[in-house]
Parts: structure tokens; C-alpha cells; sequence
């Protein structure tokens, strides 16, 4: 019969977890000899779940943060994205997955300073290959408070208002995951402190699974779990109240 495979994989997306991790390790070999960044990492991360990842610098959090989400691959371990393993792809493998699958909130913006705030959010819709651009774009825009900021460029807009397109750029796409580094580290408090309010206001509305890294304590609160990382290693996954 030609309909088992199709149906094992829907199958297996009906039952997968959104992020599922097994043993990852990631070392780099220097001039005075190999480096451990992380090491026997393991959990499984449920579709809609909040979490945050969290550790002293240097701990290995944000290279955690890049295995997930395919920037980089493990030296050991695998992760499974939505069931289907992303770390044994090559790049356009990865890329094609993070194009269809993820989105990214950085803590430097990483906004294109050569186009407008409107621009820089219907990029990943175009790269994505969608007819329909400027009408998402300008929708989450107004969602985020920048619908009279359209045409202005980076560096026309305060940081916050950066932030506030990047996670527009982020949410447009409507993705299944969503990975945030440090997404107010950059930021005054009092901006901060409105850029999570915001994060959370759209990933409730969209559903989405967030892991994020930070080493704000009152932001790893908002999520629902809190994965700590310590010299390279797992060494809590805490359950946090609502």
C-alpha cells in the first residue's frame, strides 16, 4: 500500500513534541585543545509551551539556544524539531526548516538598516515566497504600535521601537517556534518591562512555542518553565507557577 508512510509521518507529527533533545553536546577544538561547551543535554519541550533557558555567562545558554534552532550543529546529540530531526540537515536543509518553522528575536535587533521598518518585516514572508507581503507586515505592525513608523528606518526608531519590529519581523510568519536571546538586553528597564509585555501578548495570540534565553529572573518568571544551565550542563527543569 502507498498511503503507510504519509500516514506514519502524520502519525508522528500528531504525537511529536515541538522540541524533543537527546544527549547534545557541543565542543570546539582550540589552539590549547578541545573546549566542552555543553555536554548530555536532554528534555523535551511541548507545542505552546513557555520556556526560558537561563545561566551565568558563559554557561552554554545561548549556544543551547543555536542547536535548537539550527544556526549550528551538535558535536553529539540530535534535536527534533516538530518530529523530524533538524541537526542531522545540511544548512539549506536547517535553513529551509527555520524559513518555514521558526522565528528569532535577538537581543541586537539585527534589523537591515538599508530598508524601512516595513520592509525589514516583509522580508522573511518574501524569502518565504508568499504573494501576499505587505498587508501581514503592516497588520503586526500596527499590532506592535508602529503602524504610523512604517517607512521609517532603523535608525530613525529608539531601540525599543527596533525591538518592537523584530518581533514583528518575528511574529509575521506565524511560526511554530519562536527563539528569543536576550530580547531585552539592550533595553531600559521600563522599555524592557513593555517589549515582554508584548512578546507574551503575541505569543498568546498566535500559540506559539517560545524558549527563550535571558538573565533576567522577573522575564524566565513569565514562562511556565525554566531550564537552568550550568557549566554546559542541564542541572534543573523547573515547573514555574502560573
Amino acid at each position: 500500500m502507498h498511503d503507510g508512510p504519509p500516514m506514519q509521518d502524520e502519525t508522528r507529527r500528531a504525537t511529536a513534541q515541538a522540541l524533543d533533545v537527546e544527549g547534545l553536546g557541543k565542543r570546539v577544538d582550540l589552539p590549547s585543545g578541545p573546549l566542552t561547551i555543553l555536554q548530555d543535554v536532554a528534555f523535551r519541550i511541548g507545542h505552546g509551551d513557555t520556556v526560558a533557558i537561563v545561566g551565568a555567562s558563559g554557561s552554554g545558554k545561548s549556544t543551547l539556544l543555536s542547536l535548537l534552532a539550527g544556526l549550528d550543529t551538535p558535536s553529539a546529540g540530535r534535536v527534533l524539531l516538530d518530529g523530524a530531526p533538524i541537526s542531522t540537515l545540511d544548512e539549506d536543509g536547517r535553513a529551509r526548516v527555520r524559513g518555514e518553522k521558526v522565528g528569532f528575536v535577538f537581543q541586537s535587533f539585527q534589523l537591515l538598516p538599508s530598508l524601512t521598518a516595513l520592509e525589514n518585516v516583509m522580508l522573511p514572508l518574501e524569502l518565504r515566497g508568499d504573494r501576499d507581503v505587505e498587508a501581514p507586515a503592516r497588520e503586526v505592525l500596527q499590532r506592535v504600535g508602529l503602524g504610523e513608523r512604517l517607512g521609517h528606518y532603523p535608525r530613525q526608531l529608539s531601540g525599543g521601537e527596533q525591538q518592537r519590529v523584530a518581533l514583528a519581523r518575528a511574529f509575521v510568519t506565524r511560526p511554530a517556534l519562536l527563539f528569543a536571546d536576550e530580547p531585552t538586553g539592550n533595553l531600559d528597564t521600563a522599555t524592557g518591562q513593555a517589549i515582554v509585555d508584548l512578546l507574551f501578548a503575541l505569543n498568546a495570540d498566535a500559540g506559539t512555542t517560545l524558549v527563550l534565553v535571558t538573565h533576567d529572573d522577573r522575564l524566565a518568571a513569565r514562562c511556565a518553565r525554566r531550564l537552568r544551565i550550568d557549566s554546559g550542563r542541564l542541572v534543573a527543569d523547573e515547573a514555574l507557577a502560573a
